[in-house]
């Protein structure tokens, strides 16, 4: 469908793309791959036509519509959300007028027989059949639909869009691509701002409405559902796989050891050769074996290795002070703006060392909550932080609220003290800010080498508590992984707010849900949560499918006053299910099923460790590390009996 052909793009004299090839088709979901400053967005900016080349094309036909998301984009203030979004159905309007302007132009001609004339014809009809197809589906449903996937409230529709901050601002941008239905969707990192339930409404879309998608993002769970295909940009190359992104990153690694291994074999190669040239050099007898070698080494191409970053970030956050068993106790705290009760009544206790996730829409109230923790902003209700509790707080703007015109050292410098003071340089190196880097502006800092940076001065002064706010925003994969690792190794207490599924996978034991005004516990992982919400909705769907009633010719009867014995009456019988409904249900009821079977095993296996544990301590084993396992073991199986609860309430939820 687009055909990039001999793409060259170079940056005072730096080549970043050199001569790629390679086709856009119908139905392709895209990742573009590769580390920071590969070209990616660059990429992107070409296919949209927004940026040219120092050499080579982008074929587009004629009728292919392409639509770009931008990082960073301009609104019109001048509009309410549903005018702004109403905006996508522009081009239906120049429909109209393209075929008002044909239809003049056929009236006052009369070279019915011309090619001119026909040609005329063809492009009334093909823009008559547009328009039908176009105007046959509810316009406005459709982008009350498209909002309220989003995370938009009916009551927001007619809001002025200087009213939504720049995350919302973007929300409407993508309604509007989205509503256009292009042939091709360019999308740059389009999950940031975006709550989980957003994230997985256009995951959805993407799957199962859009057409082609380019797409670049850091969500590692959100490209590995959308996309089939990943094209990795390095060294001004591409490499083109049909797989997605985990799949990629096997394959990848794969390749990277082949080149290598390719690469040190011709090395030898190579210097084998050199050294017979030079040994045999000035000897007459070998002189027409030393020029063919000569030759032979001339013509070799020679293998380059795919630049690999070995600079590693090593972050490691302090060992915790001990705290109280109890770490944050909230009894009925409450928190309301003017008419509006952002939430109330959020009652629960958060244990020490325990690693809990708010999540929830935007605007739901988590990192309102987290600023009532930090006594930010007054609240109703009882909030205690437990004996010896250091927090360390990660504000979501935290980068944002760096002083851009000190240097990378300054901005350590000045909150460092004592010893530290002396390590800065180190600290830094640790954090790939070594060298020259050390003395960049912050202003000129990337928004990923903001977050490091802002994250070093959390890590300055030991605590036990950790509050981090949006932490992996701009942050890409790598850093990513090594982040979630050191909150794992951290062995104080964390809560993290964030939307980023793969990221809390395996990291958060407890996740508190905030939405329509309440805050909810729930045990488990973030996927356990979201499975959860996925039977309760379909539940919710259950309760609303009830069958409506066949009419009869039968004049209604009224309805009795009362009934005081109900023994007699007979049970309403339950509504009969489609054979495919049937399938559905039975299929959810073996997946619950499978889910407390799996439960009671690692409940099992759980207790048998425990056991073995406490037998060892009968045996007389003793010191830190025993005490320690036990603990550690009590507490998973604590959680493990939590879940294997929970899995059993659902099971017998749904069997009823």
């Amino acid at each position: 469908m687009i055909s990039i052909q001999n793409l060259s793009v170079e940056f005072s004299a730096k080549s970043l793309f050199d001569n790629i090839n390679y086709v856009i088709n119908k139905k392709d979901k895209i990742a573009l791959v590769g580390k920071n400053g590969a070209g990616k967005s660059t990429m992107l900016k070409i296919i949209a036509g927004l940026q040219k080349p120092t050499s080579g094309s982008v074929a587009v036909p004629n009728d292919t519509t392409i639509a770009y998301l931008p990082q960073q984009m301009e609104l019109n203030d001048e509009r309410t959300v549903a005018e702004e979004v109403r905006q996508a159905f522009s081009h239906i309007d120049r429909m109209h007028e393209q075929i008002d302007e044909i239809n003049a132009s056929l009236i006052e001609r009369t070279d019915y027989e011309s090619d001119d004339y026909q040609r005329l014809i063809d492009r009334l009809t093909t823009l008559t059949e547009h328009l039908a197809m176009e105007e046959s589906e509810n316009r406005e449903a459709e982008m009350e639909k498209t909002l309220l996937g989003l995370g938009f409230n009916r009551s927001d529709f007619n809001r002025p869009t200087a009213e939504f901050s720049g995350g919302w601002r973007m929300r409407i941008e993508l309604a509007k691509l989205l509503l256009r239905h292009p042939d091709v969707l360019l999308l740059d990192e389009p999950t940031n701002h975006l709550d989980i339930e957003s994230i997985q409404w256009l995951e959805s879309f993407l799957i199962t409405k859009a057409n082609a998608v380019v797409l670049v993002s850091h969500d590692r769970a959100f490209i590995d559902n959308v996309t089939n295909r990943t094209i990795e940009i390095s060294m001004g190359k591409i490499y083109d796989y049909s797989v997605n992104y985990s799949k990629y990153v096997v394959l990848h690694q794969e390749r990277i050891e082949q080149q290598m291994r390719a690469y040190l074999n011709q090395q030898k190669q190579i210097q084998e050769t050199e050294d017979f040239i030079e040994r045999f050099r000035y000897k007459a007898t070998k002189a027409v074996q030393v020029q063919s070698r000569i030759k032979q080494l001339a013509k070799i191409e020679r293998i380059e290795v795919d630049e690999v970053d070995t600079s590693r970030l090593n972050l490691r956050f302090p060992p915790a002070p001990r705290s109280g068993d109890y770490p944050l106790i909230l009894d009925n705290v409450g928190k309301r703006y003017g008419d509006h009760q952002v939430f109330d009544h959020a009652t629960f206790t958060i244990k020490r060392g325990e690693k809990v996730a708010f999540v929830g829409k935007n605007g739901e109230g988590k990192s309102t909550l987290v600023k009532c923790i930090m006594n930010e902003i007054p609240y109703t209700g009882t909030l205690k932080v437990g004996h010896n509790v250091k927090i360390g707080y990660f504000a979501q703007n935290q980068a944002q609220m760096l002083d851009g015109d000190i240097t990378v050292f300054d901005t350590i410098d000045r909150v460092a003290v004592g010893d530290i003071r002396t390590k800065i340089r180190d600290i830094l190196g640790a954090f790939m800010f070594g060298g020259e880097a050390s003395d960049k502006k912050v202003k000129v800092l990337s928004g990923g080498e903001k977050t490091r940076l802002a994250m070093i001065k959390l890590l300055l002064e030991p605590v036990n508590l950790l509050i981090l706010d949006e932490p992996t925003n701009h942050l890409d994969m790598k850093t990513k992984d090594i982040l979630k690792q050191a909150i794992k190794d951290f062995n104080g207490t964390v809560i993290v707010v964030s939307h980023d599924r793969e990221f809390l996978d395996g990291l958060v034991e407890k996740v508190y849900e905030f939405g329509g005004g309440k805050v909810k516990e729930c045990l488990g992982g973030i996927y356990e949560f979201l499975e959860k919400k996925k039977l309760a909705s379909l539940a919710e769907l259950e309760l609303s499918k009830s069958p409506t009633p066949v009419k009869d010719n039968k004049p209604a009867q009224p309805a009795p006053l009362a009934v005081k014995e109900s023994k007699n009456i007979p049970a309403q019988p339950k509504p009969r299910l489609s054979y495919a409904e049937q399938r559905e249900r039975d299929k959810i009821i073996r997946r619950a099923e499978k889910k407390v079977s799996e439960a009671e095993a690692e409940v099992s296996r759980l207790e048998q460790e425990l056991a073995d544990i406490e037998q060892s301590i009968a045996n007389g084993e003793t010191g830190n590390e025993i005490f320690t396992r036990h603990q550690d073991a009590s507490k998973k199986l604590e959680n493990a009996m939590s879940l294997w609860e929970l899995a059993s309430m659902e099971l017998d939820e749904l069997k009823k």
